[in-house]
């Protein structure tokens, strides 16, 4: 996602939302209530209060949240959600934290999000860092940022007596990251809020642009077997690296299209037990990526095609009794998905920008969001505020200059989805 480098006072950026003429209701177009009073004064609270948020989202990232190990993040989540004085705060059976601001009966149901888990391993040092403006330490920004945006927009909306029509779920998901495969966001429209969302916003990352494309991806763990043997005395056998090999090479050679963009990548091999034995096994991970189903699809249905062959031809290379198999695991499967950019979420998201002063880019990427627009569900990912950089590395970054600017905006965009009355 590109950056859009802001430097903007906040007295000035809170002057213009309070000139700034609604948007008017365009086809399709959901009006930005930046004029509104209680608005105004919950954008103000925001900015004024940044430095809590900021402390937030420091605290929240020194709780470690290993893959599947969220529980202690999530439990101290939900506490600060109950604090805010949010209702019906739960943690549901897959492990999100949800907490609810009423609306009117028959509002529409606006749920912001960011996800609880990190890529790290347990026993990781999650300490961060303080120098100046700049914050470093694991998941600073992807996505503690994200979780602490949500608690200050629901604070400032309290403390500004903002009433909404629709109801407004606030929500840390599970299983965002890797090899979570979405598994928070997956139970949310499965079984918990399915039927039940019109609007669902994801806050990750840091910086001011908008994911309203759904990159889907295939992953997959692929195994060719046999049984092995010494290198000398058993030569003539099928080798499993052999095969994984020639499976590669097919993989590398494969001709795929820029637009729509499709991707694939073999990201690792494994296989072997020493120079001098043929291997019993011979794996490789694959990645293959793409905002369109149908080309995804093709794609997978190549690769697959791919395996076969080399399994064949490893097969058919030896005159030997031994013959190899071959053997799939599913890594993960992420729906893909696309939307207009004249869609009305997306509208409205870069509506609320402007009416903030800047203009937030649109791009493609992986997020909880994936789920809901494969869904037809309106939904986008928009970036936290700040800057940052080294996600999913020991040496993240996140610049908390003109921070203030992540918050207003996700408060403003749901509130103009949820619509204020």
């Amino acid at each position: 996602m590109i950056r859009i480098p802001t430097a903007v006072a906040a007295s000035s950026l809170l002057a213009l939302a309070a000139v700034a003429p609604a948007l008017e209701a365009q086809r399709g177009q959901l009006p930005v209530p930046s004029r509104h009073p209680r608005v105004r004064e919950a954008l103000a609270y925001a900015a004024r209060t940044e430095p809590q948020t900021i402390e937030e989202q420091i605290s929240l990232c020194e709780i470690p949240a290993p893959p599947f190990k969220e529980a202690v993040r999530a439990a101290e989540y939900r506490r600060r959600m109950e604090a805010l004085g949010l209702k019906n705060v739960r943690i549901d059976a897959e492990g999100n934290v949800i907490g609810e601001r009423p609306g009117e009966p028959g509002g529409p149901v606006v749920v912001i999000s960011g996800h609880l888990d990190t890529v790290f391993p347990e026993g990781t040092d999650v300490t961060v860092k303080r120098e100046g403006t700049m914050l470093r330490g694991p998941g600073i920004g992807d996505d503690c940022r994200g979780l602490a945006v949500i608690l200050a927009v629901a604070e400032a909306l309290d403390a500004a007596k903002v009433r909404t029509r629709g109801t407004i779920l606030f929500v840390g998901t599970v299983g965002e990251e890797g090899q979570g495969n979405l598994r928070g966001v997956r139970h949310l429209f499965g079984k918990e809020l399915a039927g039940k969302v019109d609007y669902f916003i994801s806050v990750d990352g840091t910086g001011l642009g908008i994911t309203k494309d759904a990159v889907g991806s295939n992953r997959y763990r692929v195994s060719f077997q046999g049984p092995g043997g010494h290198s000398y005395g058993a030569f003539g056998m099928p080798n499993p690296i052999h095969a994984m090999g020639r499976a590669i090479s097919k993989v590398a050679d494969f001709q795929v299209p820029t637009d729509p963009k499709v991707t694939f990548n073999v990201g690792v091999v494994e296989g072997g037990t020493s120079v001098n034995s043929i291997p019993s096994t011979g794996t490789l991970q694959v990645d293959m990526r793409s905002v369109d189903t149908t080309a995804l699809a093709r794609l997978d249905a190549q690769f697959r095609r791919a395996v076969q062959e080399a399994l064949a031809e490893e097969n058919a290379r030896w005159r030997s009794e031994v013959k190899l198999t071959v053997k799939w695991d599913t890594v993960g499967i992420r729906p893909a998905g696309h939307q207009p950019d004249d869609a009305p979420v997306v509208r409205a998201a870069v509506a609320a920008g402007k009416a903030l002063g800047f203009d937030a880019e649109t791009g493609a990427s992986s997020t909880d969001a994936n789920i809901p627009i494969n869904l037809g569900i309106p939904a986008v990912t928009i970036d936290g505020g700040g800057e940052g950089g080294g996600a999913h590395s020991l040496e993240e970054w996140f610049d908390t200059r003109d921070s203030h600017l992540g918050t207003q905006w996700a408060l403003l965009y749901v509130v103009t989805l949820a619509g204020v009355r």
